[in-house]
């Protein structure tokens, strides 16, 4: 009876360490924006993989023990797999990608945001999130490897500073 359970623990290592494998692949195969901010269809999506893969992972083994061996290796395989990225930059970026910038001095890089599959909708967006009104007020927009958009402005310093004889700061 021991040994059955040992196989079996065993057996659901082996197939969690596959399923997370898995899914990194196919996670990074399918684009890095998905992961920024998760829609209703994103979340729900998320939900039914896992839902999908659970018993790919555990078999018939729906036991706490099991679902916990299921769960201590999925933190060690993250742990280790962040690890290796950390030591190896190479294997980080075929994992994660690197930053794409869509947008450099109020210019769109058409060929940046076709290939990160983002619509126009998507990146002004982006743009008026970070308190910039137009695209041709952003300086840098970056498609970072988390699926964010970063976007870089000086809008807020064309302000002008004038004093005036009273000593009192406008700014407008």
């Amino acid at each position: 009876m021991r040994e059955l359970l040992g196989n079996s623990y065993i057996h659901i290592v082996g197939s969690t360490v596959a399923v997370y494998l898995f899914i990194v692949v196919a996670i990074r195969l399918f684009g890095k924006k998905e992961l920024a901010q998760l829609s209703v269809v994103d979340l729900v999506f998320i939900l039914l993989i896992s839902n999908a893969v659970q018993n790919a992972m555990v078999g018939p083994d729906a036991s706490l023990s099991g679902g916990l061996v299921a769960a201590s290796t999925l933190f060690v395989v993250n742990y280790l797999f962040k690890a290796l990225q950390y030591r190896f930059p190479k294997l980080g970026k075929v994992v994660q990608g690197e930053a794409s910038m869509l947008i450099y001095k109020g210019k769109i890089n058409e060929a940046h945001i076709k290939r990160a599959k983002i619509s126009m909708d998507e990146l002004m967006e982006a743009v008026r999130e970070h308190g910039v009104e137009t695209i041709e007020d952003v300086d840098l927009a970056i498609l970072e490897v988390d699926g964010g958009i970063s976007v870089l402005s000086n809008q807020n310093q064309k302000k002008t500073v004038k004093r005036r004889k009273s000593h009192k700061v406008i700014i407008e």
